[in-house]
C-alpha cells in the first residue's frame, strides 16, 4: 500500500490485539468500533496514537523529552505513513478552578483586547462614561477660554477627608506653595485657621494663576503639568472663581475617588493582581463556612445542635463559652435550634458587639476569667481556616465549609476598574455569561463608531468563528464563563475538537474518543459536519465510536471483535458503512442492517402507584418546576444537552434525598421540598468512576468474591496444617505477600528522560505473593493463579462453591466474563467500571425501597453491550426497586416505564419540563424534540 494514501499497521499486539494488520486510508473519517473490551481503544490509541507521539518525542532532544514525558513503542511490528498525531479524548479539561471555557479555547484573550481597545470606561458611582487627557490636551482646553480669562490651575491634593491636615499643609509650604483652595475658597496658607477636624474638607493647592493671553500657552503646560504631578494626574482649573473644569491624565470618578487603570489586556484578566477582583483573588467564590453545616437545628445548644463541638466534653472552652453567652441573653439551651430567633442564632454563630465576662475551666482543672467579646462559631473557624499550618484541622474545618459567590465581585472575579468598563452597557463578565447561541447574534448587533469597528474587526472576527465552531459541536448551551472542572468528559472533549477545527491544521492525524458522548440526537448531525469539516482541511480522523449516525456518515468503519477481552482483538469487518453491513461476521453490521435490535417492551410497570414528588426546583437553569419521580418504575430523564437533566437528578433529586435519609453534608440545589422520601430508604449511585484509583484494586476485591475465595484457600488442609487464616491470602497486607515488591507485583524504575520501565518483580515473579504462600493450592491452582482467571473460567472452577459461582456468574451475566478477576481497577474502561458495580447491586438482596440513580450509563459501550445492560436494569427493576436514569441512547429510552423529558433547548432556554409519560405518550409531544425521535424508532 502507498504510504501517502493509507495508514499501514502490521503485526499489532498490543492488549488483547490478535497480531492485526490493517490498512487505513488517510484523509478521511475512520470510524472504529466494537464491544467494550474488544481492543478499539487498544488500536486506536495505544498502538496508532502512541506510535505517532512517540516518533514526534524521539525528534526532541533528550533535555526536552525529560520535562515532556515519553511513550513507551507499543507492541507492534511496523506502522507506516504515520502523520503527526493529536490525541482529543475525554479527559476533563482542567481542574484548575482559575480555568474556565473562554480561557481554555482562548477565546476570552480576544474579549480582553477588544475590552483593551474599544471599551469605555464608566463611573460605577454615576454610571456615566469617564475620560482621560494629556497634559497636551489640558492646555489645549484651558488656552480655549475667552481671552482675558481668569484661571487658577489647582492640584486637587485632599477630597472630602477629615482632619486639620496640618502637617501636610506645612510640608506643601516647604514645597513652595503659599495658596491653596480650601472649602471652595483661595487662601494663604500660612494665614490658614486650623479646620474643624471633624468634617470633611476639600484642599488644592493653587499652583499658578494666569490670565488667558496669546503668550501664556507654556506657562499653562507647565502649571498643569506641576498640578497632575501632585494629584496622581488629576488637575481643577478655577475659572472666574465661577467655573470649574475638571482634568485627568487617568480615568477618574469625580467625589468618589475612583481612578480605573490604563486600559490593556491584563485589566480584564482575573489571574493577573491588575485585574483579579481582591477579595476572591480571581475565583469568583469564597470558601466560607455554612450556617447549615454547622447547626442540627433539631438538636439543643449543649446537646449536640453545634456540630463542631458535638462530641465535646463538659471542659472544652467553646461550649463554655457558649454556656456563657447563652446565659448572658437569655437564650434557652434545652430547646432545639429551630426554636430559637434568627437574631439568636446570629449571636451565636457571628459574635457578640459587646465584651462579656467569661469564667472558664480547662480540661486540666485549671479555671481563668477573661473580658472581651465573643467571636462566634463561623467566624472563629473561618479565622482558624486562614491561619492553622495544620493539615488536620483545615481539612476538618473544610468539612463544615461550602463555596459561596464572592460578596465583592458577585461571581464576576474580576475587580471594580475592570468591571467598570463597558462595550455597548455590558461589561466583559455580562458578555462571559450570555449562552454561547445568543452570544454569536449579541457580538453581531454591536453599535461601533467607524473607528473602533475598524480597530475591532479582527477581534470580532476571530471570537465569531471560534464560538461557531463550539455552537457547531453541540455546546451553544454553554457560557464562557463556566468553570473548566464542572464539564463533563464529552464537553471537555467537544470544545478540544472546536479549537482544533479553529486552528485550521492540515495533514494531521486526530484520534477521537467518542465524541458523542452526553450529545442528544438532534445536535448530533452538526457534530458530524464539523467532523467532516477537519476532514476537508486534509486530516485523517479515527473515531472510536458507537453512535450509528456516525458509523453511517463514515468514510471508513472498522469493527473489532468478535467479542471482549480474549475473544477479542481480531478485524471483522473494514470498509464503507454498506460494506460492513453486509459483512456476515460483523456484530455491528447486523445491529445497523437491522438483523439485530433492542426490542421495546410489550407492556410498560404500573409501578407502585405512588411517587416522589420533587417541589419547586429552581437550581441552575431549572424553571421552579415540579417533577414526579415513580416509585418502582425505570425512569428516563432526558433532553438536550444543558437542558437542565443532571442538575435535577444529581443536585436537586439525589442530594436532597440523602439529606433527609442519611443527614448528610451535601448542599442540595435550590428546592422547595422533596415530598414523600419516606418511600426510599436507600440511595445506590451507580456511576462510570473507577472501582478504585490503586492498581490493588480489582473486581474480585471490589465485589467481595475475593474474601470469599480467600475463605476457601484457608479451609484447605495445607493452610490448616502450616496454620495459615484468611489473612495469608491477602496481597495488602505483611504475612503472605511479597514484600520485595509490597504485594504489587512490579517494581517501577525511573528513567529519567526515557519512560518508566516496570518490570515484574524479581523475587514473585508478577505473582505479588511470597513462596510459602503460593505453595498452598486448591484444585491444583494457587491463588495468584486464581486471580489471573477469566470471570469466565473462574465460574466453572468454582463450580460447586454457590456462593462464589453466583457472585461470579452476575459478573458474567452483564457480560463482563473475559477480564481476569485480579485486573487493576485502573485498567478497567468506564463502561466495564460501571458493569462491576451494577454486578455488585445484583448479587445483594434488592429491595423496593431501593433507588438507582445511573447517569449516561451506555458511555462506551456497543449496541450489543447496552442490550445487556437494559436487561440487567429491567431485572433490578423486576425486584421491585426505584431507578432513574439520565441518558440519550434511544435504545434505554424507548425501555422506559416513564420519561422525564426537559427542555426545551439547553442553557437559559432550558430547564422546563417538555413532556412526561411513557415512550408512546412523549412521541406525541411536537415541543419534545426526544418524543420526535423517538417516534421515529417506535414506529419503525
Amino acid at each position: 500500500m502507498n504510504s501517502k494514501d493509507f495508514i499501514s499497521i502490521r503485526g499489532a499486539r498490543g492488549n488483547n490485539l490478535k497480531n492485526i494488520d490493517l490498512d487505513i486510508p488517510k484523509n478521511k473519517l475512520v470510524v472504529m468500533t466494537g464491544v467494550s473490551g474488544s481492543g478499539k481503544s487498544s488500536l486506536a490509541f495505544d498502538t496508532i496514537y502512541q506510535e505517532g507521539q512517540r516518533r514526534y518525542m524521539e525528534s526532541l532532544s533528550s533535555y526536552a523529552r525529560q520535562f515532556l514525558g515519553n511513550y513507551e513503542k507499543p507492541d507492534v511490528d511496523s506502522i507506516d505513513g504515520l502523520s503527526p498525531s493529536i490525541s482529543i479524548d475525554q479527559r476533563t479539561t482542567s481542574n484548575n478552578p482559575r480555568s474556565t471555557v473562554g480561557t481554555v479555547t482562548e477565546i476570552y484573550d480576544y474579549f480582553r483586547l477588544l475590552y483593551a481597545r474599544v471599551g469605555t470606561p464608566y463611573c460605577p458611582g454615576t454610571d456615566v462614561p469617564v475620560t482621560k487627557q494629556t497634559i497636551e490636551e489640558m492646555t489645549l482646553r484651558v488656552c480655549q477660554l475667552p481671552e482675558g480669562s481668569k484661571v487658577m490651575i489647582v492640584s486637587p491634593v485632599i477630597e472630602r477627608q477629615k482632619g486639620t491636615h496640618k502637617d501636610k499643609l506645612q510640608q506643601f509650604l516647604k514645597d513652595g506653595f503659599t495658596r491653596a483652595w480650601v472649602d471652595g475658597k483661595a487662601t494663604l496658607i500660612e494665614e490658614m485657621e486650623d479646620l474643624d477636624k471633624n468634617k470633611f474638607h476639600d484642599i488644592g493647592l493653587i499652583v499658578d494663576r494666569v490670565v488667558i493671553k496669546d503668550e501664556v500657552r507654556s506657562r499653562v503646560y507647565d502649571a498643569m503639568e506641576l498640578a497632575s504631578k501632585y494629584a496622581n494626574g488629576r488637575t481643577r482649573v478655577i475659572v472666574n472663581n465661577e467655573q470649574i473644569l475638571n482634568f485627568s491624565q487617568n480615568y477618574f470618578c469625580e467625589g468618589i475617588d475612583f481612578t480605573i487603570p490604563e486600559l490593556e489586556p491584563r485589566l480584564f484578566s482575573f489571574n493577573t493582581p491588575i485585574g483579579a477582583c481582591p477579595h476572591c483573588n480571581g475565583l469568583g467564590v469564597k470558601l466560607e463556612v455554612s450556617k447549615q453545616l454547622v447547626l442540627n437545628k433539631e438538636k439543643a445548644i449543649l446537646d449536640g445542635g453545634i456540630l463542631p463541638f458535638k462530641y465535646a466534653d463538659d471542659g472544652n472552652l467553646n461550649l463554655q463559652e457558649i454556656e456563657v453567652v447563652c446565659k448572658h441573653y437569655g437564650i434557652d439551651t434545652n430547646v432545639p435550634i429551630r426554636e430559637l430567633s434568627d437574631e439568636q442564632i446570629d449571636i451565636i454563630l457571628y459574635g457578640t458587639k459587646e465584651k462579656i465576662n467569661f469564667q472558664l475551666r480547662s480540661n486540666s482543672g485549671r479555671s481563668h476569667e477573661k473580658y472581651e467579646k465573643f467571636e462566634g462559631i463561623i467566624t472563629q473557624l473561618n479565622r482558624r481556616y486562614l491561619e492553622t499550618t495544620s493539615d488536620w484541622i483545615r481539612t476538618w474545618i473544610e468539612s463544615y465549609m461550602t463555596e459561596s459567590t464572592c460578596p465583592v465581585c458577585h461571581g464576576h472575579r474580576l475587580n471594580q476598574a475592570a468591571l467598570s468598563v463597558k462595550i455597548n452597557g455590558l461589561n466583559i463578565s455580562e458578555l462571559m455569561e450570555h449562552a454561547i447561541v445568543d452570544l454569536i447574534p449579541l457580538l453581531k448587533q454591536l453599535t461601533l463608531t467607524n473607528e473602533q469597528q475598524q480597530i475591532a474587526h479582527l477581534a470580532l472576527q476571530e471570537i465569531d468563528s471560534r464560538l461557531s465552531f463550539l455552537n457547531d459541536v453541540g455546546l451553544g448551551y454553554l457560557d464562557l464563563a463556566r468553570s473548566a472542572g464542572t464539564l463533563s468528559g464529552g464537553e471537555a472533549q467537544r470544545i478540544r475538537l472546536a479549537t482544533q477545527i479553529g486552528s485550521k491544521l492540515s495533514g494531521v492525524l486526530y484520534v477521537l474518543d467518542e465524541p458523542s458522548i452526553g450529545l442528544h440526537q438532534k445536535d448530533n448531525e452538526r457534530l458530524i459536519n464539523s467532523l467532516k469539516k477537519m476532514r476537508d482541511l486534509g486530516n485523517t480522523l479515527i473515531v472510536v465510536e458507537h453512535d450509528h449516525d456516525t458509523m453511517e456518515s463514515a468514510d471508513y468503519l472498522i469493527d473489532i471483535g468478535p467479542g471482549a477481552g480474549i475473544h477479542g482483538g481480531s478485524v471483522m469487518a473494514a470498509g464503507t458503512p454498506e460494506e460492513v453491513k453486509n459483512n456476515p461476521n460483523s456484530l455491528t453490521g447486523k445491529y445497523l442492517n437491522g438483523e439485530l435490535k433492542i426490542d421495546v417492551p410489550k407492556i410498560r410497570r404500573k409501578g407502585t402507584g405512588k411517587d416522589i414528588l420533587v417541589i419547586g426546583a429552581r437550581e441552575n437553569n431549572l424553571k421552579n418546576i415540579n417533577v414526579s419521580f415513580p416509585v418502582g418504575k425505570l425512569t428516563l430523564v432526558t433532553g438536550v444537552s444543558g437542558s437542565g437533566k443532571s442538575t435535577l437528578v444529581n443536585e436537586v433529586l439525589m442530594k436532597g434525598l440523602r439529606n433527609k435519609i442519611y443527614k448528610s453534608k451535601d448542599i442540595a440545589g435550590t428546592h422547595d421540598m422533596i415530598a414523600d422520601y419516606g418511600l426510599i430508604d436507600k440511595i445506590i449511585e451507580i456511576s462510570q468512576s473507577p472501582i478504585g484509583y490503586s492498581p490493588r484494586s480489582n473486581p474480585a476485591t471490589y465485589t467481595g468474591v475475593f474474601d470469599d475465595i480467600r475463605d476457601v484457600f484457608a479451609q484447605t488442609n495445607e493452610s490448616k496444617m502450616r496454620g495459615y487464616l484468611k489473612g495469608r491470602f491477602s496481597f495488602n497486607v505483611k504475612g503472605g505477600r511479597c514484600e520485595a515488591c509490597s504485594g504489587d507485583g512490579v517494581k517501577k524504575i525511573s528513567m529519567h528522560f526515557l519512560p518508566d520501565v516496570y518490570v515484574p518483580c524479581e523475587v514473585c515473579g508478577g505473582t505479588r505473593y511470597n513462596h510459602e504462600t503460593l505453595q498452598v493450592k486448591f484444585k491444583g491452582k494457587n491463588i495468584a493463579e486464581v486471580l489471573d482467571m477469566t470471570v469466565e473460567d473462574a465460574c466453572d472452577f468454582f463450580e460447586n462453591h454457590p456462593k462464589i459461582y453466583k457472585q461470579l456468574k452476575t459478573l458474567k451475566d452483564v457480560g463482563l466474563g473475559y477480564i481476569k478477576l485480579g485486573q487493576s481497577a485502573n485498567t478497567l474502561s468506564g463502561g466495564e467500571a460501571q458493569r462491576v458495580k451494577l454486578a455488585s447491586e445484583l448479587y445483594k438482596r434488592i429491595t423496593p425501597s431501593t433507588l438507582y440513580v445511573l447517569d449516561e450509563p451506555t458511555t462506551g459501550l456497543h449496541t450489543d453491550d447496552v442490550k445487556r445492560l437494559v436487561s440487567v436494569l429491567h431485572q433490578i427493576v423486576d425486584q421491585g426497586a426505584t431507578i432513574v436514569v439520565i441518558e440519550h441512547n434511544l435504545d434505554v429510552v424507548k425501555n422506559a416505564d416513564y420519561i422525564i423529558d426537559l427542555g426545551p433547548d439547553g442553557g437559559a432556554n432550558g430547564g422546563y419540563v417538555v413532556a412526561t409519560g411513557t415512550p408512546e405518550e412523549v412521541a406525541q409531544v411536537e415541543a419534545s424534540y426526544t418524543g420526535q425521535y423517538l417516534k421515529k424508532i417506535l414506529n419503525g
